[in-house]
């Protein structure tokens, strides 16, 4: 097999398919790696578990335990309010942390875009959208209205110049968006959008999480300094911006190939294979449209989701038969139009179904898959979880 040294892990499906597992994967018994979040931002809750024991990832990467650096680019939105948080428990849980890079253009979340996205979902009521809360579609409008705050800018401020900047925005534009959505009512979201106090707090925190980040000048030449390089993609295929087939119910980011790519060609940066997740069966945390959801029961010894607890944003995880052999392709072949580096499937969870991915009414094994004639012949490596440690994953050559 040639060698790996720039690969993409990009999610198949609704997203939790164990994309943090595989990036774990891909890093382990690498010298220097190097992770680059590459879209979303706190929302994501990538879980790996090694040696008995588990972390969720939300900006730092999921290779963090094989001491992997992170990278966060131009099209992740840093909330550097939670980073010390994460960045600490990680410390504290692996003795160690690794190196967080960071594009000085990457636009920030900000504590308005949270209670904003809070507010917005909470008035939907039953008609909500699926958001996780954290302000991430809030944070892309903003910042396409001309209230950006980024990196480079927050990097520079002292704590009463963040405080400022963070009032001028909300005088500018969060209020006028507020009340365009009648969100400025006597409640709790619109109280705290009152208090300048949220906002002192907001940028003193953002000024400690921004501590951690080292601005990264040229990500070529991080790349070259690398083993190998890792894009971790957030959400999946089926929740990219532009999948208007479950609009609204969708990310604000680009979960495919289509981020990776572009970072890829502006660096001089070449990527050699794309690895779509997916579990043997299909999930989804949130509102919106699930074709063939079903209990799960019905697709066999189903474990206990320890990372995506109900919750009032997402409510429960829900479950389901994947359509067709042929959706599935269409999906990976889709995004992955002209790319011309291998392809891969990364199939997790299949010791809860017998080795078999569930479609409705049919069962394929997972040594099949890629050799149903609707991928046409493009998949050249497939590897296999059985268990929640990716130290167990099996890795096949697609002849």
């Amino acid at each position: 097999m040639t060698e790996l040294k720039t690969i993409a892990v990009i999610g198949a499906n609704f997203g939790d398919e164990g994309k943090g597992m595989a990036v774990d994967y891909f890093c382990n018994n690498v010298r220097e790696c190097l992770v680059i979040r590459h879209n979303g931002g706190a929302q994501a809750g990538h879980t790996v578990e090694y040696n008995s024991r588990r972390f969720v990832f939300h900006q730092l990467s999921s290779g963090s335990m094989r001491h992997a650096d992170t990278f966060l680019a131009e099209t992740f939105l840093p909330d550097l309010f939670k980073l010390q948080e994460e960045a600490e428990d990680f410390r504290s849980f692996a003795g160690f942390l690794p190196k967080i890079y960071a594009d000085r253009n990457s636009h920030i979340t900000v504590i308005d875009d949270v209670i904003l996205n809070m507010a917005l979902e909470s008035s939907r009521g039953s008609a909500r959208h699926g958001s996780c809360g954290m302000g991430i579609n809030e944070a892309v409008l903003r910042s396409e209205a001309g209230f950006g705050l980024s990196v480079g800018r927050v990097l520079g401020m002292t704590s009463g110049e963040l405080a400022a900047e963070l009032s001028r925005i909300r005088r500018e534009y969060v209020m006028p968006r507020a009340e365009s959505l009648g969100l400025t009512s006597a409640n709790e979201y619109g109280e705290l959008l009152r208090n300048n106090n949220v906002l002192r707090n907001a940028a003193e925190g953002m000024l400690s999480g921004a501590e951690y980040l080292i601005p990264a000048e040229s990500l070529r030449k991080l790349a070259e300094s690398k083993e190998r390089v890792v894009f971790e993609g957030a959400q999946g295929l089926l929740l990219d911006s532009e999948n208007i087939r479950y609009a609204p119910h969708l990310t604000s980011s680009r979960t495919g190939l289509h981020n990776p790519m572009k970072i890829c060609a502006d660096a001089g940066i070449r990527l050699d294979m794309a690895v779509y997740v997916m579990r043997s069966y299909v999930t989804k945390h949130g509102a919106g449209p699930m074709p063939f959801e079903c209990d799960k029961t019905a697709l066999g010894n189903i474990d206990k989701d320890l990372t995506n607890i109900e919750n009032r944003w997402q409510g429960r995880i829900r479950y389901g038969y994947y359509v067709s052999p042929a959706e599935l392709a269409a999906s990976v072949n889709g995004d992955a139009g002209s790319f011309q580096g291998e392809k891969a499937l990364f199939i997790t969870h299949l010791n809860e179904t017998g080795g078999m991915i569930r479609f409705r009414g049919l069962d394929i094994s997972a040594l099949q898959l890629p050799y149903e004639p609707a991928f046409g012949h493009s998949i050249s490596r497939l590897y296999c979880s059985h268990t929640r440690r990716s130290d167990d994953t099996n890795e096949y050559d697609v002849k």
